[in-house]
């Protein structure tokens, strides 16, 4: 340890003159402390809702879909369906269309829309999973029957009775038949409902999932998509799949992130905001490790012109008590990070801070990530640095001769 180490430790530790100083030095580590605690948690919150809405979505969305570059459907007998196959890593897949549809159910009326998928869709994604009511039937024109699959959301809009199975939900879609009378303009499917799924964004509140074949006929289609949806099998490099896909398909291909960028942007955004927010608190925080520091350089001014006196430079001085806030900083630094891991420990376990009955979990998610405590620790540390400036500035300009001050 060099001697402008030891001073300033020193200084922190050693005992005051008055016993205020010291009662304000705790007082700025506590500040530190709860602080850097605040920063972690904050940031780890976010990342808890994050990976808990990923879940979700990913349960929805294929590992990779592939979507039209031009027009809003396309004939699946143009797609040679046997190089999609012979593509190593594909597990399975599914054609699926998409429209904007106009839903009506017992007088309830929402626009949502229509997606129509192929039996392997179920096999694609992790439907199942999300279902919080009812099955993931969709028996393609059983008895004439189309059902179908309603996002929670939906579900709740047109205030559908699920005990209730003789009531459809009326889709309906501009006919290409024109005729004398809006009435006449639009073609209608009943859709019976056979489960309830949910995966907490936008998706629930728009989606009715039926058959693709339903949805051709609804559209006046023969055999038409507007999507691939597709499953890799476990392990496999998507960059490789993806180049594949290319050089067969001339289409616009999105892993799973890539889906959802808008919502991982918007998420990433608001973490990045309450971060600052945090950040402009802890600034007022740090002024009481500014006024910590000032008391100690006003208590050592003797020490500081003695030292002066004996040669050491300004530059020196300065780095005494830009230490001693760095050392401050670090202790509060490192106590905040075991508040934190105390207060995820006993989240993670018992769910002290809950969340209303209308979320589909019962308490906060949290989630720690190594990546948060570097920008932490740099922020903190940071801070803490800017903070000593002033009172380092203070200390440098003390003569070497007490009484000339």
């Amino acid at each position: 340890m060099n001697l402008i180490s030891t001073i300033s430790l020193r200084y922190l530790l050693g005992k005051k003159s008055t016993n205020a100083i010291n009662i304000i030095v705790w007082i700025s580590i506590l500040g530190m402390t709860i602080g850097s605690a605040a920063l972690l948690l904050i940031l780890s919150v976010f990342n808890g809702f994050e990976s808990l809405l990923s879940g979700l979505l990913s349960a929805f969305n294929p590992d990779i879909k592939v979507e039209l570059a031009e027009g809003k459907y396309y004939a699946a007998d143009s797609v040679n369906t046997k190089e999609i196959y012979k593509i190593e890593g594909i597990e399975t897949w599914a054609f699926v269309l998409e429209e904007t549809s106009f839903f009506e159910y017992k007088g309830s009326q929402e626009v949502g829309v229509l997606k129509g998928v192929d039996p392997s869709f179920l096999l694609v994604t992790q439907l199942d999973s999300t279902m919080i009511m009812g099955s993931p039937s969709l028996a393609e024109n059983k008895n004439n029957i189309t059902y179908g699959i309603l996002g929670s959301g939906m579900f709740s809009k047109l205030s559908v009775n699920q005990d209730d199975p003789l009531t459809p939900v009326i889709a309906y879609m501009p006919s290409k038949k024109s005729g004398p009378s809006l009435v006449e303009d639009l073609s209608t499917l009943p859709v019976y409902p056979s489960g309830v799924f949910s995966v907490g964004n936008d998706i629930d509140g728009q989606m009715l999932i039926i058959n693709r074949s339903s949805l051709n006929g609804l559209l006046g289609l023969d055999n038409h998509f507007s999507a691939i949806e597709i499953k890799l099998k476990p392990g496999v490099s998507e960059s490789g799949v993806r180049k594949s896909l290319e050089n067969i398909l001339g289409f616009i291909i999105k892993n799973r992130i890539q889906q959802d960028d808008g919502f991982f942007k918007i998420m990433n955004i608001e973490k990045m905001i309450s971060y600052l927010i945090a950040c402009l608190t802890f600034l007022l925080i740090a002024l009481n490790l500014v006024g910590s520091l000032w008391m100690i350089v006003l208590e050592k001014k003797q020490d500081i012109s003695i030292l002066k006196s004996m040669g050491m430079k300004t530059r020196s001085i300065k780095k005494i008590f830009i230490y001693i806030g760095l050392y401050i900083s670090l202790a509060g630094l490192l106590l905040g990070f075991l508040l934190a891991l105390a207060f995820y420990f006993i989240q993670t376990n018992y769910g002290i801070i809950s969340l209303p009955d209308v979320y589909i979990i019962d308490s906060y998610p949290i989630e720690l990530r190594i990546k948060d405590f570097f920008m932490v620790s740099l922020t903190v540390l940071g801070i803490g640095y800017l903070a000593s400036l002033i009172p380092a500035h203070r200390a440098a300009n003390i003569t070497a001769f007490v009484r000339y001050e």
